[in-house]
């Protein structure tokens, strides 16, 4: 099912950061260190440069012909560039 309505996207994007604020606080809880909130903060934003990349970078710049349809459809498109 695609969602095509803004307001259910900015829903779906608000969760997905309660979700993320969430578990970061439940593992600082658990293991209150500062060691551990830096690594939490390098986790966070190298996955948030790693999904840019995957998407953004390679549709517009390493592969113009890609069209992203989620995580999964890009590991496919690695994998069968690398067949190649």
């Amino acid at each position: 099912m695609d969602i095509t309505n803004p307001k259910l996207l900015y829903l779906k994007g608000l969760l997905f950061l309660l979700l993320a604020m969430l578990a970061c606080i439940l593992i600082l809880q658990e293991q209150p260190t500062l060691r551990t909130a830096a690594l939490l903060a390098v986790v966070s934003w190298a996955s948030a440069r790693a999904y840019y990349f995957a998407f953004y970078v390679v549709e517009h710049y390493a592969d113009p012909g890609y069209r992203f349809a989620g995580l999964g459809s890009f590991v496919r498109y690695l994998l069968r560039r690398r067949r190649r």
